[in-house]
């Protein structure tokens, strides 16, 4: 996902009860048509459509298709656990421009960057860390959480 817009007023406008509603309707059923969702929430067709263009626009809510990383052939997936020392907006930035790392946060704790990573092997797991992972600039260290079994991965926290 693309994050947060950056303006809490827009993203405050926008997520109305409304707003709100449609979402939930998408979680439940992201190919649900935007007439059926306007019968849900009690809008027009039209008006679902510009909502959802401007929730989407905002990067408040994408509708996508969630595959199994597996399936896709996908064969290595893993969170990178990054210790990093200065700055680290720029570690993260790019950590996020690498095709192989579908997700980045900066976090507290042990440490200060988690980013997950899809490889089609292990070799290709290895090259991504040890060529460009470990190579930016800022990155002291890494330890690699390889795993095993997904046994939950949900998209649908609804809203508040």
């Amino acid at each position: 996902m693309t994050g947060r817009t950056g303006n809490p007023e827009k993203n405050a406008v926008l997520l109305d009860d409304t707003a709100k509603a449609i979402i939930r309707e998408l979680q439940v059923d992201g190919r649900r048509s935007y007439a059926a969702i306007g019968k849900a929430v009690g809008l027009s067709e039209a008006a679902v459509r510009q909502r959802v263009q401007r929730l989407t626009e905002a990067g408040i809510m994408q509708v996508v298709a969630v595959t199994d990383p597996l399936e896709m052939g996908f064969a290595r997936q893993a969170m990178i656990g990054i210790k990093a020392e200065g700055a680290l907006e720029p570690i993260a930035d790019e950590l996020a421009a690498m095709d192989e790392i579908e997700y980045v946060v900066i976090t507290a704790g042990s440490f200060d960057l988690l980013a997950e990573v899809l490889c089609e092997s292990d070799e290709q797991l290895l090259r991504v860390l040890s060529e460009r992972v470990r190579s930016i600039k800022g990155v002291k260290g890494t330890e690699t959480f390889v795993y095993l079994k997904l046994v939950k991965q949900t998209y649908s926290w609804g809203v508040r």
